[in-house]
């Protein structure tokens, strides 16, 4: 699956965050024409890698149990309902029932100081 299979994707373009807001991990659920869209944002250096906050084991958010969902060094993600853990980098299933498992990729660029789908 794809971000824009999802019926309430953002089209691309779409600002989401000032860049300097995003710190850790950022979830956040965007508002379209079509509906709320679950978006999870993960600060790593100057980079900012966004997610749709959605486990692909029971396509739960993330922080759906708890708001601690990054490990203590920034390094992992971790499903609050069931523990399923990935990379906050790659998104790719590294313990649990996140093995096998990827987290879904939202392209973000960083123009002008802000997030922007796309």
């Amino acid at each position: 699956m794809i971000w824009t299979d999802l019926s309430t994707a953002p089209t691309s373009g779409t600002c989401v965050a000032r860049a300097a807001d995003v710190t850790g991990v950022t979830v956040m659920m965007l508002t379209t024409a079509a509906g709320d869209f679950p978006l999870l944002l993960v600060r790593r250096g100057d980079q900012v890698i966004a997610y749709v906050n959605m486990c692909p084991h029971q396509f739960l958010p993330l922080d759906y149990r708890a708001r601690q969902i990054l490990s203590a060094d920034g390094q992992k993600l971790m499903c609050s309902a069931h523990g399923a853990m990935f990379d906050a980098g790659t998104g790719e299933g590294i313990g649990g029932e996140g093995l096998g498992c990827r987290l879904i990729t939202v392209p973000v660029s960083q123009v002008s100081g802000r997030i922007v789908i796309g």
